[in-house]
């Protein structure tokens, strides 16, 4: 009886651990609305998290074709993302884990819940949320938010201010990324 309840505790400490895992808290959440462009040379884009020194701490999503090679035989795609990353540097495993098709068109969200790419928690400090896309060939555009992280209590939700960088001169282009919102908490 006695192994039965000690084997009983243990699986219910499991549950509750990995229930507390899955519930952490969303430090920084990015949405926007994606509209598919035509042609060759777009649709590609990356989402990640550095800290105050510029060292990507965790990528949250990049297009696949980018990751897995594209951006060898392109090297202006998401290039900010590709040099930030170290993807050079990455095995399968690890490209793996933040990558996946090109979405399809709509609204699109991506959360960070406060942990590096192996999964553990960062420590307090000030990090920056980076959405790169490359909109067609040369012309790209980065968005960023600054994502404070206090290592306390979590607060409400508050919009973050955005910084907007347009690269290229064709300014058609601009559709493909629209309405980014950062929520912080």
């Amino acid at each position: 009886m006695k192994k039965m309840t000690a084997f009983l505790a243990v699986l219910c400490a499991m549950a509750l651990s990995s229930a507390a895992a899955q519930s952490q808290p969303v430090t920084a959440e990015l949405s926007f609305s994606y509209t598919r462009q035509n042609g060759s040379g777009s649709n590609q884009f990356a989402v990640w998290i550095e800290d105050a020194k510029g060292n990507c701490v965790k990528t949250l999503y990049a297009t696949r074709f980018t990751a897995t090679g594209g951006w060898e035989r392109r090297p202006l795609s998401i290039l900010q993302w590709v040099k930030q990353s170290g993807l050079a540097n990455l095995d399968k495993s690890q490209i793996d884990a933040f990558t996946g098709p090109t979405p399809q068109p709509g609204k699109l969200t991506y959360g960070w819940d406060g942990t590096n790419q192996s999964g553990r928690a960062v420590p307090a400090g000030e990090y920056r949320l980076f959405l790169e896309a490359t909109l067609r060939n040369e012309n790209r555009v980065v968005y960023s938010a600054v994502v404070p992280l206090s290592g306390g209590a979590i607060g409400r939700r508050r919009n973050a201010e955005i910084t907007t960088e347009y690269f290229g001169n064709d300014t058609a282009d601009r559709g493909m990324i629209d309405g980014v919102r950062v929520l912080v908490r």
